[in-house]
């Protein structure tokens, strides 16, 4: 016997209808979560490795990307992202800042070499040492889980 299911368009009606008056549920409930999710997602650090060097991991990825589509990509951004942009760029200033401190840091700790003539190769060592000295903190802020 087969099991009897509601369509696809009454599931998401329903959803559509319920989910947002739990807004107040979402608001408490959410941020006493977040001690659970820094200890489960850290405990996955095994499980994730595994997934992103799967044989397949290129195909399944590309394969979400074109199911979800450039259609998808474009309404969500202008029927939801554009309305939170700025609300998420303000609710962001205390974390970018944060973000941004150490490499400004890394970055005014540096001594360039001499600037060469326009167009010499030898600028490109100016580049570099910044390049390196930011991987290098990058690497040693992620190794410290900052």
């Amino acid at each position: 016997m087969a099991v009897k299911v509601k369509s696809a368009a009454d599931v998401a009606a329903k959803w559509a209808q319920v989910t947002p008056g739990r807004q107040q549920y979402y608001a408490s409930e959410t941020p006493a979560a977040a001690s659970d999710w820094e200890k489960n997602t850290t405990a996955a650090k095994a499980a994730f490795q595994a997934a992103v060097t799967a044989g397949n991991i290129g195909d399944m990825f590309a394969g979400g990307v074109k199911k979800a589509g450039a259609a998808k990509y474009a309404r969500k951004v202008t029927e939801i992202g554009v309305n939170r942009f700025g609300a998420g760029v303000t609710a962001a200033v205390q974390d970018m800042q944060s973000g941004i401190s150490p490499m400004l840091e890394t970055i005014a700790a540096q001594t360039l070499p001499a600037r060469q003539p326009r167009g010499s190769a030898a600028n490109l060592q100016r580049v570099q040492v910044i390049a390196d000295a930011l991987h290098k903190k990058r690497l040693a802020l992620r190794a410290a889980g900052a």
